[in-house]
This record gives C-alpha cells, sequence and structure tokens, in this order.
C-alpha cells in the first residue's frame, strides 16, 4: 500500500492522460447510472457493460502510457480484450433499446465467441509473473509482438468495423420503420444512438487506418483513447440534455410488431365467395380495387375529420379509423400515396400552416403556435417537414406570400 501511493504521489500526467482519466471516471459514473435503471434493464446493463468496457481501456491509457505498469505490473493485459466486446455490445444494445421485449438469450453468446477465442489464446500472459510480463512488455514495445497476437490483432479491427456497420443499418431500418408508424419521432427515434453508432465506426475506421500505415504504437493508442473519451464525454452530455436517454419510460421504444405483423386471419366467408380478400391479401397484398377504395377513404378521413391535428397520431390510431390493419395502412400509404405515414401526415400539417400564413395569422399568432395548432410536437420537427415539403423556411414561405 505504502509503494502504491508513493507511485501515485509522484505521478505526472499529460494532458490526453488526463483527458483519459477524466473519460475514465465519467464512464465509471455512467456504469453506475445506468445500473441503477429500472426501466428496460437489458438495454441499461448493456450500455452499463460498453461504459465499463470503455473505462478500463482509457484507464489502460494512463496504466501504460504513465509507467504505472512498472510498479503494479500483474495488471498488465487486463484492457487487450476490451476492443473485441465494443462491437457486440453496441450493437446488441441498438437491438434491445429499439424493441423492450428483447431479451438476452443463450444464442446471444456467440457474439462473444471470438473475444472468448482470444481470451484463451492469450490466458498463458495472465498467469505470468510481474517480472516475466514486464519482459514481455519490454520486448512487446520493441516490436517483437507473440506470433499469435499477431495473427489474431487484426481481426479485432474487422469485427469493430463489420458491427459498426451492422448496427448503422440497423438503426436507419429502424428508423423507417418509425416513420411509417409515428406522426411524432421526436420521442421515439434513436438518432442519438446512430451517433453513437458512427462515432463508434469512425474511431474504429481511424484505428485501422493508424494501424496499417503503421503509425507508433503509442501515438496511435494516444489518438485512439483520446476520441474514445470524447465520445464517453459526448455520451455523458446527452445524458444531461435529454435525460430521456437513460429513461427508456419516455424516449425509445420498439416500433410495436402489431404495426408490422400480418393482418389476423379472416372470418370464414360466405361458400360462394372462392377465396377471401385476405387470404388473396396474405398472399399477393392487397388487390388494386381495395388499395383505391382504402386509399379514397383515408384523404377522405383526413379532409373531413382533421386527424392530424393528433400530435401523437399513430398508424394504429389511423387504420383504426378506417376500420382496417396497419400493415393494410402501411401498404396503401407506400405503394398507392408514395409516402410513408410520417410524412404523409406531417404534409397535411404543413399545408394547414401554409394555408393560416395565407390568411394572414401568422400577423396575431407565432409561427410555433400556428405549428402547434396543426399537430406537430416541437419547432425542429415543424421546421424539418416545412423546408422538406415545401423547400423554404416557414419565414421564407411567409416573405414570399407578403403575409
Amino acid at each position: 500500500m505504502a509503494s502504491m501511493i508513493l507511485a501515485m504521489a509522484s505521478l505526472t500526467l499529460d494532458w490526453i492522460q488526463l483527458a483519459q482519466v477524466v473519460g475514465a471516471l465519467q464512464g465509471l459514473l455512467l456504469t453506475g447510472v445506468l445500473l441503477a435503471q429500472r426501466h428496460n434493464r437489458t438495454a441499461n446493463r448493456l450500455l452499463a457493460a460498453l461504459m465499463a468496457a470503455f473505462t478500463i481501456f482509457l484507464a489502460s491509457g494512463v496504466y501504460y502510457g504513465a509507467g504505472i505498469v512498472r510498479s503494479f505490473p500483474h495488471f498488465f493485459g487486463v484492457s487487450y480484450q476490451m476492443p473485441w466486446i465494443f462491437g457486440p455490445l453496441v450493437y446488441l444494445y441498438a437491438l434491445a433499446a429499439s424493441d423492450r421485449t428483447w431479451r438476452f438469450e443463450r444464442r446471444t453468446w456467440i457474439h462473444f465467441l471470438p473475444v472468448a477465442i482470444n481470451t484463451l489464446a492469450t490466458s498463458p500472459y495472465y498467469f505470468m509473473s510481474g517480472a516475466d510480463k514486464l519482459a514481455l512488455l519490454d520486448r512487446w514495445i520493441a516490436g517483437d509482438v507473440p506470433g499469435q497476437l499477431q495473427v489474431l490483432d487484426p481481426f479485432k479491427y474487422v469485427s469493430g468495423i463489420a458491427y459498426s456497420v451492422a448496427t448503422v443499418l440497423y438503426l436507419r431500418g429502424h428508423g423507417r420503420q418509425v416513420e411509417n408508424s409515428y406522426s411524432n419521432t421526436s420521442r421515439v427515434n434513436l438518432h442519438w444512438l446512430l451517433f453513437l453508432s458512427v462515432a463508434a465506426f469512425s474511431i474504429w475506421l481511424l484505428a485501422t487506418t493508424l494501424r496499417i500505415t503503421d503509425v507508433g504504437a503509442r501515438l496511435r493508442d494516444d489518438h485512439i483513447s483520446l476520441a474514445m473519451a470524447v465520445l464517453v464525454y459526448a455520451i455523458g452530455y446527452m445524458g444531461l440534455r435529454q435525460p430521456e436517454v437513460f429513461r427508456y419510460e419516455t424516449a425509445e421504444h420498439r416500433v410495436p410488431r402489431e404495426l408490422l405483423a400480418a393482418d389476423p386471419p379472416a372470418p370464414p366467408e360466405p361458400p360462394d365467395e372462392p377465396e377471401s380478400i385476405e387470404a388473396r391479401y396474405e398472399r399477393s397484398g392487397l388487390d388494386d380495387f381495395e388499395a383505391q377504395r382504402l386509399k379514397a377513404s383515408l384523404l377522405a378521413l383526413m379532409d373531413h375529420k382533421r386527424l392530424w391535428r393528433d400530435s401523437e397520431l399513430t398508424l394504429a390510431d389511423l387504420a383504426g379509423a378506417l376500420d382496417t390493419s396497419p400493415h393494410k395502412l402501411s401498404e396503401v400509404l407506400n405503394a398507392q400515396v408514395g409516402q410513408t405515414f410520417y410524412d404523409f401526415v406531417n404534409g397535411y400539417r404543413v399545408r394547414e400552416v401554409q394555408r393560416r400564413i395565407q390568411a394572414g395569422e401568422a400577423r396575431a399568432l407565432k409561427m410555433l403556435a400556428l405549428a402547434m395548432d396543426a399537430g406537430f410536437a416541437s419547432k425542429s420537427t415543424f421546421n424539418q417537414a416545412f423546408k422538406k415539403h415545401t423547400n423554404q423556411t416557414p419565414s421564407d414561405f411567409r416573405q414570399a406570400v407578403g403575409a
């Protein structure tokens, strides 16, 4: 204990090592916060595990860079396995965050098979004496890397990039599903997680590039650790700005499977009808007649009932008002109308705001008030939708019509 205190007292850190220490402490704090959450525990625990892995990796940068390993060599290699689990944890977290029914099952462990193989292959090094570990470290620094590590090490970059790409593709697909089910996506999207995945991909790309270009190990590790520390800072910052990031009862929700599932079986049809509409739909989709009829009913309902004024309108709500299934309605919107549910509903809202601006109501009411009356839930969503549908900002449109 005395030697530890003396070593810590004489410790000096450069600015990169200081950033690593702060990042590790923040990662440790986020790990505790996430483990304390009671909602959507599977997702929270996966993200907590990711934060813990980040913490160990960042702390190791100081452990090696500041020379602490020379005084306490028994922790040598503890962080070596961490990069192998970053990719799987981010990917599995995306699955759990987008679907509350997702559970960590026995087959899920297959994602951690590479790290298990790597741990088994490197296990002899963990049982070395402290002196032997330091001797191995010195040989490693001199470029004498053990053969099995030379074979295994490149695969962690392949794994990291592959899992990052898989996560981004999954989240983009999830985003399209959300837009097919919700008219207000601000509380159900996973944009922040998409940011996390893209950032993770960028870090892996940086690490791979530095490895291929044969940048010095110390410089390479410093770049990667600094980028990872920034990522942990960003997650903490988003947690402070958006408390719902860590509160699943008000944030990320799965797209209900019932919105995307096939229709339930139809009741038996009279004998003189050889095949029910439902049966044809199950096999090949809506026929043209029913699709056109449903489209006409949809447009009439939106014009007369003005359901788009409900900011929380969902595909299931609209399908219920039309006495049809969400699956059929989604097919009509995509095939007949050529829009997602999100764009279809927000188109009505934008046109309502345009109408009221042209009527001069923008002089008496703020633009945001008009947007909220039309069913928009936030200013940012309104501005994005207005620009998408009109190629103008609300202010530009108002000036153009002289209102």
